[in-house]
């Protein structure tokens, strides 16, 4: 990867698990990521909700009845707060701000800008698409708790198969138009058109292994999807 801007897509299952914080992966994520801005790279990292939105989602439906609205600016607010613990993560290195909206370019001159949910539509996969147009990167670094992407849901269908590299008009196929609040989707179906419309490249990979991390910063063949 020849960007001077790396944008990665960090989602929220590897920020804040079911299980509860992993704080072993998220030393090892901060120590590769520091590694790389002691080499001149820079980064846009944008958080995912994770258990952290899903569980106040669940309850809040339960309890309310919420409107898709409602549903997704709690999720919001979940990546907002996932966004905090980054930023505050990479204080050293990082903007003091989490950048909300991603359509309005700002100067900054630190290693690191952190970036969180917008409004509701979509996932933050869409504001990391906006945020690599907005800085000139072409490729967006996708992180979750899946290997590859899939024709179908591997948990569900065991006939489901992995795929290493996939058009946006194949990819589109399989997650279809529309956005579902909370959906747990491998890319955002709206992040993927605006993908597709601007000429944007996302590589695809299981965040817990940072070497492949670590590949597809530097441009290397790795173990997970692109789509193109």
């Amino acid at each position: 990867m020849t960007e001077k801007i790396v944008v990665i897509s960090l989602g929220g299952s590897l920020i804040a698990p079911k299980e509860g914080f992993d704080a072993k992966f998220l030393k090892d994520f901060k120590n590769l990521i520091v590694s790389e801005v002691k080499n001149g790279r820079r980064f846009i990292i944008v958080c995912g909700g994770g258990q952290t939105a899903r569980s106040y989602q669940a309850v809040a439906n339960d309890l309310g009845g919420l409107t898709a609205e409602d549903i997704d600016w709690i999720g919001i607010h979940g990546t907002r707060l996932n966004a905090h613990l980054m930023r505050t993560i990479f204080r050293q290195w990082a903007n003091p701000v989490v950048v909300k909206n991603p359509t309005k370019k700002i100067k900054w001159t630190e290693s690191i800008l952190i970036g969180a949910g917008w409004k509701p539509g979509w996932s933050t996969d869409y504001d990391a698409v906006k945020l690599a147009g907005l800085y000139g990167a072409k490729v967006v670094i996708n992180l979750s708790n899946v290997d590859y992407v899939y024709t179908k849901d591997p948990k569900k269908f065991t006939d489901a198969k992995k795929l290493e590299q996939v058009s946006w008009k194949n990819y589109r196929k399989i997650v279809g138009d529309k956005w579902n609040p909370g959906a747990n989707v491998p890319f955002d179906p709206i992040a993927s058109k605006e993908g597709e419309k601007i000429g944007i490249k996302v590589y695809f990979a299981k965040g817990n292994n940072l070497g492949e991390l670590k590949k597809m910063i530097d441009g290397e063949k790795f173990k997970g999807t692109v789509i193109e």
